[in-house]
C-alpha cells in the first residue's frame, strides 16, 4: 500500500478512536481496537492484535479522572503497532515507542484544550443563555473535532510519513540485547497498569476478594477465566443470599407489625415457623 495511502488510513483510525465527544464511551479508544486496526492497515493484523493486547494490559489504568489526563494512548497505539510492523520488529518495541509517543502528544493534546476549545466553550454558553439548543448541540461537535479530533489525526498522519523510515533506520542499529531487555519490560508494564487500576478500586472492603483470586492464580494454578468465573459465582451468591435475607427481614417486620399474624391470618405463613428457621 502507498505510504501516503497508509497515513491517511491512519490519521483516520486515530481520528474514530478520538470520536468520544460524538459517538459516546464506546471503548473504541483502546489499545486492542486501535492496533487491531493499525494492524490491518499495515498487512499484519495477527501483529496488530498481539501488540494491541499487551498495550491494553500497559495501559489497562489508563482512564481520565476528573483533572487527571492519561497518555493519550490513540496515537501511541497506532503508531507504535504501525512503526513496528513496518519495521518488522517485535511487540517490545511497539510498546518502546508507544509509551513515549502518547506522552508527547499528551502534550499535544493539552495546548489544543488550552489554545482551541475556549473559544466553542464560550459560543456554547452564548447559545446556552440564548436558548439555543442547536447551537449548543453544534459547539459540541465543533469544538470536539477541532481541539481532540483534527489534531492527533494530523499527529499520526504527519508523523508516520516523517517517521517511519527515521524509526527504521534507529531499529536497525538497535542492539540485540536491548531488544532482549525491552521484552523483558514487556512482562512488567502490564503489573504496572493493573497496579493503577488496583489504586482507584481497591479498599478495605473488596481487599479481600482480591487476595482470593490471587490465591487461586498463583498457588491453585487456575486460569484467569476460572478466577473470574469463580468470582462471577461468588458475587451471585453473596447479592442472592443479601436478598432473600431482606425478603426475611421484611416479612419478620410485618409479622410483628401486625401483632403475630401474617398476611395470610394463618399466623405460621403454612406451617412454617420462622422462629426455627436458621440463615
Amino acid at each position: 500500500m502507498n505510504q501516503y495511502v497508509t497515513a491517511i488510513l491512519l490519521a483516520l483510525i486515530a481520528m474514530l478512536g478520538n470520536g468520544e465527544y460524538f459517538l459516546g464511551s464506546s471503548m473504541l479508544s483502546r489499545p486492542l481496537v486501535m492496533c487491531t486496526l493499525a494492524g490491518l492497515i499495515t498487512g499484519n493484523i495477527h501483529e496488530g492484535i498481539i501488540m494491541g493486547a499487551t498495550l491494553e494490559l500497559a495501559f489497562v489504568g489508563s482512564f481520565s479522572i476528573g483533572a487527571s489526563i492519561p497518555p493519550e494512548i490513540i496515537s501511541g497505539s497506532v503508531l507504535g503497532t504501525a512503526f513496528a510492523i513496518a519495521a518488522g520488529k517485535s511487540t517490545a518495541v511497539a510498546l518502546t515507542l508507544g509509551i513515549p509517543i502518547a506522552s508527547l502528544v499528551l502534550v499535544i493534546k493539552n495546548l489544543c484544550f488550552i489554545f482551541i476549545l475556549p473559544y466553542f466553550v464560550h459560543k456554547a454558553d452564548a447559545y446556552a443563555a440564548e436558548g439555543d439548543g442547536r447551537g449548543l448541540s453544534r459547539m459540541n461537535v465543533l469544538g470536539g473535532f477541532f481541539s481532540v479530533n483534527l489534531p492527533i489525526g494530523l499527529v499520526v498522519g504527519i508523523s508516520y510519513l516523517l517517521g517511519s523510515p527515521v524509526i527504521k533506520s534507529f531499529l536497525a542499529i538497535i542492539p540485540k540485547f536491548i531488544i532482549n531487555g525491552l521484552g523483558i519490560a514487556t512482562g512488567l508494564l502490564p503489573a504496572y497498569g493493573f497496579a493503577l487500576l488496583l489504586k482507584m478500586m481497591i479498599n478495605k472492603n473488596n481487599v479481600t476478594f482480591f487476595i482470593l483470586g490471587f490465591a487461586l492464580a498463583v498457588y491453585a494454578n487456575i486460569p484467569v477465566t476460572g478466577v473470574a468465573i469463580f468470582g462471577a459465582c461468588l458475587a451471585l451468591v453473596l447479592t442472592g443470599y443479601s436478598s432473600y435475607k431482606d425478603k426475611f427481614s421484611t416479612k419478620t417486620t410485618q409479622v410483628a407489625a401486625d401483632g403475630g399474624s401474617l398476611p395470610d391470618g394463618t399466623g405460621n405463613n403454612g406451617g412454617i415457623n420462622y422462629e426455627d428457621e436458621e440463615f
